[in-house]
């Protein structure tokens, strides 16, 4: 029980993480209203969430070795009701959920998908040892840390950053001569199409993990037997779980990447949601695992690139860089901590009740730091702190 409450609270963090990827340029060019944007969202995602289960049950073995090619679990962790594996998980879901939280109030765009890989990660080096986990896979293809994580990590937010800056070129040679006013309706118009494809994309890709986490737990307890199928409360849970959390809004992160990167215009907007539904859709189709979030902001990034004279924050930029290369290895380091201790207290129910308190403390805490300071719909599209006041500005509506 304690797991499948775990894993619905990294989902929910997911979704309110990840709200900014599709709906970041669309509220800061006013294309949407910031709560519209973020209901919208919230849809596609519970919609996305049902459209494909197709890699669920055996997601986690692009990084760590719990379980078999169809999705079983490991026959040496499933003694004792599968204590060993679920032990593992839930350390490893906490570590995730903690990273997310943390770089949500610090606003900092990081991967949900890199935190939930790491923190899984790391209680697997704690419990099995390095050699749990799946570094490159067997060698005759791109597979496991290295291939499923590391090198997209990589590659995709400068393959969506040359694209959206070479969109963003375009759209102004193209419409140049136009009239403002005009361009800047149509494409926020357009913004509202791409920015729906991406939160479906988001939907279709992220509750994945959690529904294959869920059942992976249900097969060690001996709760569920179907390794072809996942069971309907679990894909239902789920999809409300991050629709509830895009819903909700992660205005902080929101806030970072649509007014703090670039100062952002509709042209660019859509530019930026295109590049990235089209990067993300594309690596689907291929295979290839890789963060929403590193795509979203190389998009955003790409535009400020493409228009000449546009403002690029640097420093800002330097930060999520920053925070994407630790992602990994922060959320790892937690997921390994909370497997220790809560081993040196017995394991077991005692240690996941610890493991669990420990969680709800941390979460408790950070909720209570962001209150300081809020962020919401109100104030997100402020002007960014030592920007010029924009000519346009017009008051927002709640």
């Amino acid at each position: 029980m304690l797991v499948v409450v775990t894993a619905l609270a990294f989902d929910f963090t997911n979704g309110f993480h990840d709200t900014a990827n599709a709906m970041a340029t669309s509220i800061a060019t006013k294309a949407l209203q910031p709560k519209t944007a973020v209901a919208l969202s919230g849809i596609l995602n519970l919609i996305g969430a049902f459209l494909s289960v197709e890699v669920a049950l055996t997601v986690t073995n692009a990084v760590v070795k719990i379980q078999n090619k169809d999705g079983t679990p490991k026959d040496a962790l499933t003694a004792d009701g599968g204590q060993a594996l679920l032990f593992i998980v839930l350390a490893g879901l906490a570590g995730g959920i903690i990273w997310n939280l943390l770089t949500w109030l610090l606003g900092l765009p990081s991967s949900s998908s890199h935190a939930l890989f790491g923190g899984l990660i790391g209680a697997t080096i704690a419990g099995l040892g390095f050699s749990g986990v799946n570094w490159n896979g067997d060698g005759s293809k791109l597979d496991g840390v290295v291939g499923k994580v590391i090198l997209p990590a990589l590659l995709s937010p400068v393959i969506a950053c040359l694209i959206a800056a070479a969109g963003t070129w375009l759209i102004y040679a193209v419409v140049r001569g136009v009239a403002e006013r005009y361009t800047n309706t149509g494409f926020r118009w357009g913004q509202i199409g791409s920015a729906s494809l991406v939160s479906l994309a988001h939907g279709t890709n992220d509750a994945q993990k959690t529904m294959g986490v869920i059942t992976l737990a249900l097969i060690a307890s001996g709760h569920w037997t179907d390794t072809e199928n996942i069971p309907f409360w679990v894909k239902a849970c789920c999809a409300l779980a991050i629709a509830l959390g895009t819903y909700l809004g992660g205005w902080r992160i929101i806030r970072t990447l649509g007014k703090g990167l670039v100062e952002i215009a509709p042209p660019q907007g859509m530019a930026a949601e295109s590049a990235s539904a089209a990067v993300i859709l594309t690596s689907s189709h291929l295979g290839f695992a890789l963060s929403t979030t590193h795509v979203a902001t190389g998009s955003i990034l790409g535009t400020g690139i493409g228009k000449r004279g546009a403002e690029v924050r640097w420093k800002v930029a330097g930060r999520m860089v920053t925070a994407w290369i630790i992602t990994l290895p922060s959320a790892a380091i937690v997921g390994a901590l909370l497997w220790y201790i809560g081993d040196v207290l017995g394991g077991g129910l005692i240690g996941a009740i610890v493991v669990f308190a420990l969680l709800v403390a941390a979460a408790g805490y950070m909720y209570f730091r962001s209150r300081q300071k809020p962020v919401h719909a109100g104030n997100v599209n402020d002007e960014w702190e030592g920007s010029a006041p924009s000519a346009d500005r017009t008051p927002e509506t709640v």
